[in-house]
């Protein structure tokens, strides 16, 4: 763990903070549910639920009936002229499911429902990890702001010295030229760094809407790796409901392989005698040719497809986090290293080096040399808390962080 290293870059006088007292302050957890609470993703997700919701409902439907009027004998020759020997039957059938169709449709539609919740949930993870590079990219922003003012103080300095020695006749001109220019090249980073920080700024609260230009944050970007390999439950959630609604599905088919019965019952009118009698039938199909067996072997196969897929993604999912963790371990221990040994020497190289030319022991050029160093640490830093960011992204979406269905042990 990388503790307070923003901190020690202040303790050693040479990050100057960014006066922020106007400016609303959030931090990541308030970002992230701020971003959630006004996304489309998450409108989209409970439409996806309630689409499964209401697809649940339509599968406890019994099948419609059906009324069937047919008229005999409506016209025809002799005695069998218009409507002389009509006869009228009226019939109401009645579908009957048989084999457990509509509760195996139910079940179905049910994991429909747990397959809808369960991408939800993905779907939050995957917007709390863009939301959570958003931030840490305003943090960065904000180093990158106060590291170039650092290096606009340090070639200040510079520039004051050379003059000092040019006014003295003790070095040349150029070295006066040259000081400005550094100075002038100082001051261009300030404001491409300036620039950055708004457009991090702007693009964190664009995620709700709003204005960047009074928006901070508040948090260290080093923080407490997860140990383990503890996977995001939501992952698996959505893992396990594809895997159970595949097996509602081979349910589904085998109960097409029994034939449904239609049931019938009327009355007809005789003409002859003007007498009304009963009808009544029953339809029965013969399983002969189609028994639904290929759609039975087809869902069963999908079942195994998405199981093994299923397994492979977690088992890629835990390489991959452990591989996280030992480079975010990794990363951490440079940055460490820069703060706590390389950019204290190279401090203390250009205090000596400076001293030594207000003497008149070393050239501009050595100057120069000495204040390269701290920048080439500061540029260092820079890139490993760059890395740091998407390795700490990556790994709280494995491990379900932002999960809201789920508790948190991790609190950064």
């Amino acid at each position: 763990m990388l503790l307070s290293l923003r901190a020690a870059f202040l303790a050693g006088a040479l990050l100057v903070a960014i006066d922020s007292a106007f400016a609303e302050t959030l931090t990541l957890d308030q970002a992230v549910a701020r971003a959630s609470a006004s996304t489309p993703v998450e409108r989209a997700g409970q439409a996806a639920v309630a689409a499964a919701q209401a697809g649940r409902r339509q599968a406890d439907v019994r099948p419609n009936p059906s009324v069937i009027v047919q008229g005999d004998n409506l016209f025809g020759t002799g005695r069998y002229g218009v409507l002389g020997q009509a006869e009228v039957s009226g019939v109401y059938s009645q579908p009957i499911e048989r084999g457990g169709k509509r509760q195996a449709r139910v079940a179905l539609a049910d994991k429909e429902i747990s397959v809808a919740e369960a991408s939800a949930r993905v779907a939050r993870l995957e917007l709390a990890a863009t939301v959570e590079r958003a931030f840490l990219d305003v943090i960065i922003a904000n180093d990158a702001v106060k590291i170039a003012d650092t290096r606009l103080t340090i070639e200040q300095g510079m520039q004051r010295e050379a003059l000092r020695r040019v006014r003295g006749y003790k070095d040349p001109l150029f070295v006066e030229t040259r000081a400005a220019a550094r100075v002038a090249q100082a001051r261009i980073e300030i404001e491409a760094a300036t620039e950055r920080q708004k457009s991090a700024r702007a693009a964190l609260a664009a995620f709700w809407g709003g204005s960047g230009d009074e928006l901070d944050v508040a948090g260290a970007l080093f923080a407490q790796i997860p140990a383990g390999n503890g996977l995001a439950n939501a992952d698996e959630a959505l893992s396990e409901a594809q895997a159970a609604r595949a097996g509602a599905a081979i349910r589904l088919e085998e109960t097409r392989r029994i034939q449904d019965y239609t049931v019938s019952g009327g009355a007809r009118f005789l003409r002859e005698t003007n007498d009304i009698a009963a009808v009544a039938g029953i339809t029965i199909p013969l399983a002969r040719f189609d028994r639904n067996l290929g759609a039975i072997e087809r869902a069963r196969a999908e079942r195994v497809r998405i199981e093994a897929m299923a397994e492979a993604a977690r088992f890629e999912r835990r390489r991959r986090l452990a591989t996280l963790q030992a480079q975010a371990k990794a990363t951490s221990d440079e940055a460490k290293a820069i703060v706590r040994e390389i950019y204290p020497r190279t401090t203390k190289a250009l205090a000596q080096v400076n001293e030594g030319y207000a003497r008149g022991g070393f050239s501009f050029r050595d100057m120069q040399d000495a204040a390269d160093a701290i920048i080439r640490a500061q540029d260092d830093w820079l890139e490993a808390i760059t890395r740091y960011r998407d390795l700490l992204t990556e790994i709280d979406r494995l491990t379900g962080r932002f999960d809201t269905a789920q508790p948190t042990e991790t609190n950064r």
